[in-house]
């Protein structure tokens, strides 16, 4: 039997740098690859940045204008980005409600949000210091990134 490869197999990360790419549609759902790091080039996010932006990605963008759009965010096994899935909303839109999302998270006052045994199933595995930081580096690469096509290099 011949198994279709998925569509994130498909792309060339010998190429792929840090930025913001339309992944795939699936009818009023758009999926996001929201690349922080370089595929295969040794830098790698750790579980704790990739757990600790988790929380206060999910959280911002779940009371952002987009709200009762946003279906999913999470990060990636290779540990070079995220992905987020939104219903029904303008690429453009996206991309600056998620630029405020990180001011956000660069300005926040207190602890990651749900850092609590009650909350996570791993609540020691949060820092906020750790998502300032990883906010900080992401919102410099797309406060350069200039492809408003958001295709992925070919």
């Amino acid at each position: 039997m011949a198994v279709e490869k998925i569509t994130s197999f498909t792309i060339n990360h010998n190429i792929l740098e840090p930025g913001f790419y339309i992944s795939r549609i699936d009818g009023d759902i758009t999926t996001y690859d929201i690349r922080t790091r370089k595929p295969n080039a040794g830098d790698y996010m750790s579980n704790l940045t990739m757990h600790s932006v988790e929380h206060m990605v999910a959280t911002y963008m779940r009371n952002s204008e987009i709200k009762d759009d946003v279906i999913y965010f999470g990060p990636m096994g290779c540990q070079t980005g995220f992905y987020l899935l939104i219903r029904n909303q303008d690429p453009i839109k996206v991309f600056e409600v998620y630029k405020k999302v990180l001011k956000q998270i660069i300005d926040h006052e207190g602890d990651v949000f749900g850092k609590s045994a009650i909350e996570c199933g791993n609540f020691e595995n949060l820092d906020i210091n750790e998502a300032k930081k990883e906010a900080a580096k992401d919102l410099q690469i797309l406060n350069n990134f200039t492809n408003m096509e958001f295709t992925y290099p070919e």
